[in-house]
């Protein structure tokens, strides 16, 4: 990963725990993202990568560690399960810097694609409609979908639907894009219309977290990889290293079962 100082970082984790109830989760997870560093964590099923995205912007709150953004640590209030962000107004200025891309897509079903797309510019960043809708429609040829403005999320296909969720997050202007197997839900052939997309981003220079079940795609897109077993970080570093020298015996096995190494 990047050798910049920590205060570069657009992102950084530093021991992240997260439980439910008995079930321990995240055990201490650091992670770091700089400006225009691709992240992909995968691993298992219950490894904890879904949830670990979900800390960093605090859709799930972790019992401990830290998180910083851009270098700005989040405050908090109370400890344990206590633990609760103490300024809402911090976590609303993060989140407005942090677009999340779901693997249901998370459309407004009563909106058309332009408007879902102009909606949080327009209410959140107070940005003007014409302006926004400019951008919107620039966005929209970006992913592919330019002529589907007008139409609503039950006309389109699933991989138009979720290139949608995307140009939504790009309209936000996000210092980071955060992506929940964003390709999970979708039809071999529709998945292969947002990995273009998703390619095209990290061409771009986006800084990104990413996390999925397409090991080509991490492969290729991504300046680090982390492996997630059990919670904790088994394995890390760069493409090369994790799928092409993997030290570990459960990182060669997750990597045998998903037909990355050689038989």
């Amino acid at each position: 990963m990047s050798s910049s100082a920590v205060s570069s970082s657009v992102i950084a984790l530093h021991r992240i725990h997260k439980s439910y109830d008995r079930l321990e989760v995240l055990k201490g997870v650091d992670l770091t993202a700089h400006e225009g560093d691709v992240v992909s964590l995968i691993g298992s099923s219950g490894s904890g990568k879904s949830t670990l995205l979900r800390c960093i912007n605090m859709l799930e709150i972790s019992q401990s560690g830290e998180i910083e953004f851009c270098g700005e640590a989040v405050r908090w209030s109370g400890e344990g399960a206590n633990r609760v962000p103490a300024d809402r107004q911090q976590v609303i200025d993060m989140r407005t810097q942090l677009s999340m891309v779901f693997q249901q897509f998370n459309l407004w079903t009563h909106m058309t694609v332009l408007k879902n797309v102009i909606e949080a510019p327009v209410t959140v960043l107070g940005q003007a409609r014409d302006e926004a809708i400019a951008d919107a429609m620039a966005i929209l040829e970006k992913v592919g979908i330019a002529d589907k403005a007008g139409s609503y999320p039950a006309q389109l296909s699933g991989g138009q639907q979720q290139r949608a969720a995307i140009a939504r997050a790009l309209a936000m202007r996000p210092k980071a894009l955060l992506f929940d197997e964003p390709t999970s839900a979708l039809d071999p052939e529709l998945e292969q219309e947002v990995i273009k997309v998703i390619r095209g981003l990290a061409a771009e220079g986006r800084t990104m977290i990413l996390v999925t079940h397409d090991m080509n795609l991490a492969r290729d897109v991504s300046t680090h990889v982390i492996f997630l077993n059990e919670g904790v970080v088994e394995e890390e570093g760069s493409p090369e290293d994790v799928f092409g020298k993997p030290k570990s015996d459960r990182l060669r096995q997750f990597l045998h079962a998903t037909s990355q190494t050689p038989h």
